[in-house]
């Protein structure tokens, strides 16, 4: 899982600068998602979590440094996200998500709402990106059961283009 400081429990909106980070296990929306990754043979291996400021003071830098930190923990698939309508965060989602399914080593998803419309046209050709619902919004544990249906399906490969439709932008 790849959070924000307010998703990782770590910080609030203000709290921008917390830098880089990992924390063993499931954290914030990953402790729901535990019986539905469950459900599918997965489990949340680590959170790695990154302020916003942080990752816009230098985005290059950070989302490399956050593939490296994914490419030592080696996962089958790195989750970002949910970031609801959080803009800053939803970029760093789903750049972060687009440099690791591009590098080939896991496979990567961002969970982001509609309200982060020019992120998602930015990136929806190069990385799968979950319809999640808005901040206080309703469909947060469809999003999050989406995000474990399509992780199972990219590691085992399946077609998921009935559920890409259904979840996805």
């Amino acid at each position: 899982m790849i959070y924000d400081q307010i998703q990782s429990g770590l910080g609030t909106k203000d709290d921008r600068s917390l830098p880089l980070g990992l924390l063993k296990g499931p954290v914030g929306p990953a402790i729901m998602m535990e019986s539905l990754l469950g459900q599918v043979g997965g489990r949340v291996v680590a959170t790695l979590y990154c302020g916003w400021g942080t990752y816009g003071s230098n985005p290059a830098e950070v989302a490399g440094k956050l593939v490296a930190m994914c490419h030592k923990i080696s996962p089958d698939v790195v989750m970002c996200g949910p970031a609801f309508d959080y803009a800053e965060y939803a970029e760093m989602a789903c750049r972060v998500a687009a440099d690791i399914e591009s590098a080939g080593k896991a496979h990567a998803l961002a969970a982001v709402s509609q309200e982060n419309a020019e992120t998602i046209d930015r990136y929806k050709d190069r990385v799968l990106i979950v319809k999640a619902p808005k901040k206080g919004g309703t469909g947060l544990n469809d999003a999050l059961r989406s995000m474990c249906l399509i992780a199972r399906a990219l590691t085992e490969g399946t077609d998921m283009a009935q559920l890409k439709r259904r979840a996805c932008f």
